[in-house]
């Protein structure tokens, strides 16, 4: 295995709990496009480009929390997104919201029906959240089970502890119930009211070199990984860095008061960017030095260290 990738995989492999083998890398492997060689830091940073095995896989499934607007030009993430889904592979299912989703959490649509819609072969919409769209995709869409589920690219921040309300982040935990390896792709925005104008030059250009290592990696049960691209051009990106999830001053939100033209009182929720001191090593940390970040993220919640305690309240 050559040795500058050896070092990427097992620094991941430190972060993630994974449980297999890796597989034997050959001189041919896929040339992941960048600029030179893979760069191993000390600090758990990589950069530049890099070999990975032939590990590309059957099938992926792309969703995305902007809504299926790509027919209309109007989800540039998710345009992104399957462009860098094409590096890897050609056998590339779309099955995504019809409508944005940003904040829908990992919920699903039980109050209404949900409609799937067919655009063509591959490309389908869902009335409803990442989640169902998730759970459309493996159960109504495709003819097996996909090797990969990629979710995103969002438009804004999924970092800290706003995994929780993210529908992005969200679709990637159903993949991971599901059994599947699923990575939820962010791009962060320097500032607010941005809209259309967010640029994903960040995401374009680093988008398969994040992803590529983990093809080789077996996730961990019940594991998804979270990744977030900086508000910055993307030759000013430093590199990569696989971190912890951070958390957020709880006080940041705003609720933005109004009343509408019929004289009823309205409130829309906001998350704005206020000064904080994010956590070392942390992903929050990473954006903000100008890094991608790479989180493993876990579905049990189960705080161990109460369980003791607990019991002995109920004892």
């Amino acid at each position: 295995m050559n040795d500058r990738v050896q070092n990427l995989f097992q620094g991941l492999s430190r972060v993630l709990p994974l449980v297999a083998t890796l597989s034997t890398a050959c001189s041919g492997g896929t040339q992941v496009p960048g600029s030179a060689a893979l760069d191993s830091k000390v600090n758990g940073s990589i950069s530049g480009s890099f070999l990975v095995n032939e590990i590309t896989p059957n099938t992926q499934v792309i969703v995305g929390t902007e809504g299926l607007e790509l027919f209309l030009g109007q989800a540039p993430g998710l345009e992104v997104l399957e462009k860098i889904a094409r590096t890897f592979s050609d056998d590339v299912w779309i099955c995504a919201p019809a409508e944005e989703q940003s904040g829908a959490g990992h919920s699903l649509t039980l109050g209404r029906p949900v409609r799937l819609r067919q655009h063509d072969e591959r490309r389908f919409s869902v009335s409803g959240t990442p989640t169902d769209s998730v759970m459309m995709a493996l159960r109504k869409v495709l003819p097996g089970k996909p090797d990969l589920i990629l979710s995103g690219v969002n438009r804004g921040a999924n970092l800290g502890d706003d995994v929780t309300y993210s529908g992005t982040v969200s679709a990637a935990i159903e993949g991971a119930l599901a059994g599947i390896r699923s990575i939820a792709l962010s791009q962060v925005y320097a500032k607010e009211g941005m809209g259309d104008r967010v640029p994903f030059a960040a995401a374009e250009a680093w988008g398969a070199k994040v992803i590529a290592p983990l093809l080789g990696l077996p996730f961990a049960e019940r594991t998804l990984v979270n990744v977030n691209f900086p508000p910055i051009a993307a030759a000013e990106v430093q590199g990569i860095r696989v971190v912890r999830q951070g958390f957020h001053d709880y006080a940041r939100g705003s609720v933005v008061e109004g009343t509408d033209p019929r004289g009823y009182q309205y409130f829309w929720f906001g998350l704005h960017g206020i000064e904080h001191t994010p956590g070392h090593q942390t992903d929050l940390e990473a954006i903000q030095d100008g890094y991608v970040s790479v989180t493993p993220l876990q579905l049990d919640l189960t705080h161990n260290a109460s369980l003791a305690q607990l019991a002995e309240r109920f004892a």
